[in-house]
């Protein structure tokens, strides 16, 4: 997933940087509501987190304005604040969760993926296809029972390619899904990684549209 952290905390923002690269996910990582804008308007992100209270104003209004202008990005609220009113305001602001600091990186991950899930058509973690099963979950993927070992970029690219079999996910798409923003993109990344997971899943289940991109068999 690319994903969007708006947060203003240096510690708390290098962590979940760094944790959530770590689990194979491109991120980046704005410290200013007017950053935070300039990055929505050049990049389409999978998700956003999202603090409320920021150097120039509120993470709810940002919010607000995403809303109002049609955008669907699912928005993560990370707050210190834990009043039952700011919650409900978040939520009817448009939030889709609302995580109170401090937490737990693994309870985050497992909230992101939810999220991710549901605005993917499919709030289910497992996927199977043919001999395939995919564990979004646990982020596990095992062919007839014998469990993968799979890095955290050809899990990215998996993942990325199992929510919509049978579509077509463009190069640019998966570029998207591997580096930050500002990060320099090796020219054959992602070819690289699909080579490497069809000698993991089978030449078959993984299908090039020459000039146009890739897609996972549907069945």
């Amino acid at each position: 997933m690319r994903i969007l952290l708006i947060e203003d905390d240096e510690m708390l923002g290098g962590a979940l940087r760094d944790h959530i690269a770590a689990e194979g996910h491109a991120i980046d990582w704005v410290r200013r509501i007017d950053k935070a804008e300039d990055a929505h308007a050049t990049v389409v992100y999978d998700l956003a987190l999202l603090d409320l209270s920021l150097p120039d104003g509120r993470g709810l209004d940002f919010l607000k304005r995403l809303r109002r202008r049609g955008d669907t990005t699912p928005v993560i609220i990370l707050t210190a604040m834990d009043q039952l009113s700011m919650r409900i305001d978040g939520l009817n602001a448009g939030a889709d969760d609302y995580l109170v600091k401090p937490f737990d990186l693994s309870e985050l991950m497992a909230r992101l993926g939810a999220v991710a899930r549901r605005y993917a058509g499919n709030p289910n973690p497992l996927i199977t296809i043919g001999p395939l099963e995919i564990d979004q979950g646990n982020r596990t993927a095992s062919i007839e029972g014998r469990r993968l070992d799979l890095t955290a970029r050809e899990w990215a690219i998996l993942e990325r390619l199992a929510q919509r079999p049978g579509m077509l996910i463009s190069r640019p798409q998966l570029e998207d899904t591997l580096y930050a923003f500002g990060a320099e993109i090796e020219s054959n990344a992602v070819e690289v990684y699909v080579s490497r997971l069809r000698k993991k899943l089978g030449a078959n289940l993984i299908q090039t549209a020459r000039g146009l991109g890739y897609r996972l068999a549907a069945e």
